[in-house]
C-alpha cells in the first residue's frame, strides 16, 4: 500500500473497536483535510504496512485482543514509533499516566471534543514532522559517513575530541602531514564548514575512537521513526526487531 495520498496530506490511522466511533472520527478528520484509515483492532493495524509518510495514530484503549496501550508499547519497543493520541471511554488516571509516560501526545476521554481532538492531532503531526526531519538529517549524515575510509573515520573521531593534528598522528602512529591530508578529506566528505560543525556531526553519529576513554554519552537523543520500506507490516517489523534484540 502506498501512503503517498498527496505530498502534504498526513495519513491518520484510527483504531477503535466501535464501528460508529470509527465512522464518526473518520468524518471529522476527513472534513479537516486529513486522509484517514480505520481499523477495528490492534491485529488489523499490525497487518498493515508501516507508514511511509507523515501521519499519526488515534488509538482506543480497550480493544479486542491487544489493548491500545500494549499496541503502542509494542510499536515503541520495536523502534516503530508513531505519534499517538489516545481516546477512551474507559480511561482512568493510571491509564492516562501510562500512556503519557510511553510517549503519547494526549489522552482524551469519550465523547471526544472535536476541537480538542483536532488540536491533539496537530500536536501529534508536529512531533511526527520533527522526528522525520531528525531522521532525514541523520540518514544524510550516515550517507556522508559511508564515503569515509576507515582511516578517515578514525581521524574524524579523534579530531572531534579536540586533539591537534600532531596528537592524532601520535595516536595513529603516522605523520602529521598524513593526518592533515585525511582531515581535509574528512571535512570535504562530511561537508563540515568548520571544526565545530564536524564535532556536532561526529556527536550525532556517535563516532568514537578506541583510544577515547571518556564515558560513553549513549545514543544521540533523536526521535526514532519507522524506516521507510523497513517491513511488510507493522507486525513483521515488530517481530524482526524483537528477535534481533533477544536472539
Amino acid at each position: 500500500m502506498n501512503d503517498d495520498v498527496t505530498a502534504s496530506t498526513p495519513l491518520l490511522l484510527v483504531v477503535d473497536d466501535d464501528e460508529s466511533v470509527r465512522r464518526s472520527l473518520a468524518r471529522l478528520l476527513t472534513s479537516a483535510g486529513y486522509a484517514v484509515e480505520t481499523f477495528g483492532s490492534a491485529a488489523e493495524l499490525l497487518g498493515r504496512e508501516p507508514l511511509t509518510g507523515p501521519g499519526c495514530l488515534i488509538l482506543d484503549v480497550q480493544l479486542p485482543g491487544l489493548s491500545g496501550l500494549d499496541l503502542h508499547a509494542r510499536l515503541r519497543s520495536a523502534d516503530a514509533d508513531v505519534s499517538a493520541v489516545f481516546v477512551s471511554g474507559h480511561g482512568d488516571v493510571a491509564m492516562g499516566v501510562r500512556a503519557m509516560k510511553d510517549g503519547a501526545v494526549d489522552f482524551l476521554t469519550k465523547p471526544v471534543n472535536d476541537v480538542e481532538l483536532l488540536a491533539a492531532v496537530e500536536r501529534a503531526l508536529a512531533r511526527d514532522r520533527l522526528a522525520r526531519g531528525h531522521r532525514a538529517e541523520l540518514n544524510e549524515l550516515r550517507q556522508r559517513d559511508s564515503a569515509l575510509t576507515q582511516r578517515e573515520r578514525e581521524v574524524c573521531a579523534l579530531v572531534a575530541t579536540g586533539l591537534l593534528n600532531k596528537q592524532v598522528a601520535a595516536v595513529l602512529g603516522t605523520s602529521e602531514k598524513t593526518v592533515k591530508v585525511h582531515r581535509a578529506r574528512v571535512m570535504t566528505k562530511m561537508q563540515a564548514g568548520s571544526l565545530a560543525a564536524l564535532v556536532r556531526i561526529a556527536d550525532r553519529l556517535g563516532m568514537r575512537h578506541s583510544s577515547d576513554t571518556r564515558p560513553d554519552p549513549g545514543p544521540a537523543d533523536v526521535p526514532v521513526m519507522l524506516p521507510l520500506g523497513a517491513a511488510a507490516s507493522f507486525s513483521t517489523y515488530a517481530r524482526t526487531e524483537s528477535g534481533a534484540r533477544t536472539g
